[in-house]
This record gives C-alpha cells, structure tokens and sequence, in this order.
C-alpha cells in the first residue's frame, strides 16, 4: 500500500503527517513532539533511564517520522553519550526523503546533529534489516516490511513504543498475537508505551500476558496506556491496574462490540 502524506503544523508548532491513506495524522495535532515526550518518554520511565549509564534497548512499532529516534538521540547528545542505546523499529511504508527533509523539528532539539542524519535514513531503504551507527554507543535498526515478517536475533528490548496507527485503521498490530510476539521481544521487566487506550486493545495485552494500566493521556486526552509483563513493575509506576483477566476473558470471547 503507497501510504500518501503531507505535512501540518500541529498546536505546539511541531510538524507531522497526514495520511490519507489512514484518514489519520501521526500524532496528536495538540502536538507531535509533546504527545511522543509524554507517551513514550515521561510516562514509560524512559526520561530518567536517559540520565543513566546502563544500556538501553527500544522497540519501536511504526517508524513513522522518525521523530521518537530523534527525541532519544537528542537526549542521548544531551547526556553526553555515556550508554549504549540500541534503537529497533519496524515500519511497511516508509516515507520519501524530500517528506523528511521537510520536517524540521529543530526548536525542540538541544541537539541539530540528530535532525540532519533524519533524511540520511530513509534514502536507499532495502526490504529488511537497514542497520545504522550514530556515534560509538548509538546504534539504529530499521525493518523495511511488515511486523508479521519481523524476526530479528535475540533481541530483548527494554522499552516498547507501541506506535501504529489506530486499531480502527490498521487492526493487524493490535491483535493479541503482536502482542504476544512482541512480549518475546522484550526483556521481562519492559514497559511498553502506547497513546491508545481502547478497551479491544488492552484485552488483546491483556491475552497476550501483559499487566496493563492506565496512565493519563497526553494533551488532555483522557487516558493512555502503560504495560508491562511484570506485574511488579506497574505496581512500582503507581498505575491503576485495568481488570487484567476479565479484558483477557472478553477479548477471547470477542466482546468488544
């Protein structure tokens, strides 16, 4: 599917896409890089684990713009490039590079040297495993092709940015089989991320053994989701837990009419 985009300015003056393909944008038009700050920096632990120096591994679920590589490279720079950070994302229908070239989220980077290696990513893009290295302790995957065909080496990611386009529009990344592949995915303590807080959702987490919780959402969106596949570490968030096992029950039985 050629995925058709062009940009707008969402409140905060960042950019974003919008698909017509999808009938959607990227982000959230209150703000592209606050609602990534929030959802898949602040509310995941992930800002703190910057300031650290112990390696850091992330699994992105829809590349999209780029803009999350960009907000953890940037802060990475910012930190002084003391960890390795190991950043994993998947993405079917990347977008052109003139697209890329356009979108200039310099006002909300500490660091410009991360935006001017954006474009660089997506040209020559092959199917498959499109490997990168920024810096000595900054490495980036990028997966060409669809996340049913994603099946990388020992990989245990640390962080999940579950970032697709919604469950309406693209239902085939919301099912509790992506979630249980990717729960192999990942490290047991995990935390994965997503601004979307739809019951269907949750119960295919919840089947697919994640503790799920509920956070507040970004930009006065009510709420978002944070989950783990251990349950101690969403005690520790100080999340409100959703009824883990009757979300299981109706999402095997389908009852998210």
């Amino acid at each position: 599917m050629s995925n058709k985009v062009k940009i707008q300015t969402t409140q905060d003056g960042s950019p974003t896409l919008y698909s017509s393909t999808y009938d959607q944008t990227y982000h959230n038009p209150g703000g592209a890089v606050a609602e990534s700050r929030h959802v898949f920096f602040e509310r995941s632990g992930l800002e703190d684990q910057l300031k650290q120096d112990d390696p850091i591994t992330i699994l992105e679920v829809g590349f999209g713009t780029g803009l999350n590589l960009l907000l953890t490279m940037d802060r990475h720079l910012a930190h002084g490039e003391r960890q390795p950070i190991h950043f994993h994302s998947v993405e079917q229908d990347p977008i052109q590079t003139n697209i890329a070239r356009e979108l200039d989220f310099t006002p909300f980077l500490e660091h410009g040297t991360a935006l001017d290696l954006l474009p660089g990513i997506f040209e020559n893009l092959h199917d498959g495993y499109n490997k990168f290295s920024f810096w000595d302790q900054f490495d980036f995957t990028l997966f060409k092709g669809a996340f049913e065909d994603y099946h990388p080496d020992k990989l245990k990611a640390d962080f999940i940015f579950h970032d697709a386009f919604s469950p309406d529009v693209n239902p085939e990344l919301w099912t509790g089989e992506t979630f249980e592949k990717l729960a192999s995915l990942c490290s047991r303590k995990a935390v994965l991320t997503t601004y979307c807080a739809a019951s269907a959702a949750r119960g295919a987490m919840c089947w697919a053994g994640w503790t799920v919780a509920r956070a507040p959402g970004a930009l006065g969106k009510r709420e978002m989701t944070v989950a783990s596949l251990d349950a101690s570490k969403i005690e520790a968030m100080g999340l409100e837990q959703v009824n883990n096992e009757r979300l299981a029950h109706r999402y095997e039985i389908e009852d998210f009419d």
